[in-house]
């Protein structure tokens, strides 16, 4: 094993960058030109930008979590998912991005916050980091955030918090970030 047991921050030389899709909305996709240390040799790396996101996984005091369900055109699927968002606003840290993204998707508060851990979604060709944190102590708020598009049609509830795992493991739920919620905060010993 080539030195300690962790991911190890580097960077390699970029001698040149072209934008390949590049708008106001929040993602772009870019190609790099990057050497290898030591090499001479330039080779392309096609680069999808993405601010990140926040995935809240809120359990109330009868070991309920609150799932929401939409549908996600990429994937041609309602998916089972948890209240999260982009890390959109400038400023904002990943923890008040996730209680912004709860009081708006969910209509809830949370006194308790604990970070699960953080993770790359795709790094062999996606900058997005997601940012887990668990809710507890929750109580309902009022939402004015207005639904649009996919979010309009947006459903949510409770549900069981052993239902919601055996789902995960079962393969009945696939939306990958729920899925990493929910088993980082068992391991964790947290729910």
């Amino acid at each position: 094993m080539p030195g300690e047991l962790s991911d190890v921050p580097e960077s390699w030389p970029v001698v040149a960058i072209e934008d390949l899709y590049r708008t106001d909305w929040v993602i772009a996709l870019r190609l790099d030109e990057l050497h290898a240390p030591g090499d001479d040799q330039a080779f392309p790396r096609l680069v999808l930008e993405h601010p990140g996101a926040v995935i809240v996984l809120a359990v109330d005091d009868q070991r309920r979590a609150y799932c929401l369900w939409q549908y996600r055109h990429p994937a041609q699927q309602r998916f089972v998912e948890l209240p999260a968002g982009l890390l959109d606003a400038d400023g904002e840290s990943p923890e008040a991005t996730a209680r912004r993204e709860l009081r708006e998707e969910a209509g809830l508060a949370a006194e308790e916050w604990t970070s699960l851990g953080t993770t790359w979604s795709s790094p062999g060709i996606s900058s997005e980091v997601m940012h887990f944190f668990l809710a507890r102590g929750l109580s309902d708020v009022t939402s004015d955030f207005e639904r649009t598009h996919e979010e309009a049609d947006m459903s949510g509830d409770w549900v069981p918090l052993d239902d919601l795992r055996v789902a995960v493991l079962d393969g009945r739920v696939g939306d990958g970030p729920l899925v990493q919620a929910v088993l980082l905060a068992e391991a964790k010993g947290l729910v």
